[in-house]
């Protein structure tokens, strides 16, 4: 596979990521493993440091946009880092390379995509319309959850499903916010998504790399391509046709994760 096409893969999926918050894992994981032939264990380790290099660049726009609710960032990193860190520390007790756990691998990223694609859709096609910006008294009200521990524990879930597969910072993550949070507006729940998929993406890329499952040359490229998508993701998104972009998002999810399971 030329480099140019690995470039613009990344491209692509920058540029999903910074309009809707999804893509990173659900998007690239399957590019990775069926377009370019990369072993599950390795397509994973690579998209994690992807996702955590190029969400970084993603939240540096948003955060000079003043999109970024914080507060929602840090209730859920609270669950996401130390399951992470759990699963990475149950991943090296068996290695990653082993047949069994890219069984698992493959099945739970399946899983993960169909999942994704259903929440996606439920969402593209049912869901309310949001406002498009809040600010002041109602921003702070907004930023409150339904409960405050139920942040915490679905950060959790995502924690150990992210480690494990790459999957569910993006449109999990988004459709968890959107339930627990209803009244932020989307932007601002892209903005959260996005910001708290840093550390805890970069965390995980880190464990997986101590173990041997990141391709360094193929995130060179990758990231070369997905800096400037992100970067123009961000400067549009108060402009997405969230609709569209969603119901065709979750089509094409929905179909790498058959056929991951079919695998």
């Amino acid at each position: 596979m030329p480099e140019y096409a690995i470039v613009i893969a990344g491209f692509a999926v920058g540029l999903i990521v910074g309009l809707t918050g999804v893509g990173g894992g659900s998007l690239m994981t399957p590019i990775l493993i069926f377009f370019f032939g990369i072993k599950p264990y390795l397509a994973v380790g690579t998209d994690l440091l992807f996702a955590a290099v190029t969400k970084a660049g993603g939240t540096l726009s948003l955060a000079r946009q003043k999109l970024v609710p914080w507060r929602v960032v840090g209730l859920l990193s609270a669950g996401s880092l130390p399951a992470a860190a759990i699963t990475l520390y149950a991943l090296h007790r068996v290695g990653p390379a082993s047949e069994p756990v890219q069984k698992v691998m493959t099945l739970s990223l399946g899983a993960a995509l169909l999942l994704t694609a259903v929440a996606m859709f439920y969402k593209a096609a049912r869901g309310k319309q949001l406002p498009r910006s809040v600010a002041g008294a109602d921003l702070a009200r907004a930023s409150q959850p339904r409960h405050a521990a139920l942040p915490v524990l679905f950060g959790a879930l995502i924690g150990t499903l992210v480690t494990l597969t790459s999957v569910g910072a993006g449109a999990i993550g988004v459709s968890v916010l959107l339930l627990l949070f209803p009244l932020l507006p989307l932007p601002r729940i892209v903005a959260a998504d996005i910001a708290y998929a840093v550390p805890l993406t970069l965390l995980a890329g880190l464990g997986h790399a101590s173990l041997g499952s990141v391709d360094w040359r193929l995130l060179g490229l990758l990231l070369c391509g997905s800096l400037p998508g992100i970067w123009l993701g961000t400067r549009l998104i108060r402009h997405t046709p969230e609709r569209l972009v969603r119901s065709a998002l979750s089509l094409l999810i929905g179909y790498a994760g058959l056929k991951l399971i079919a695998l």
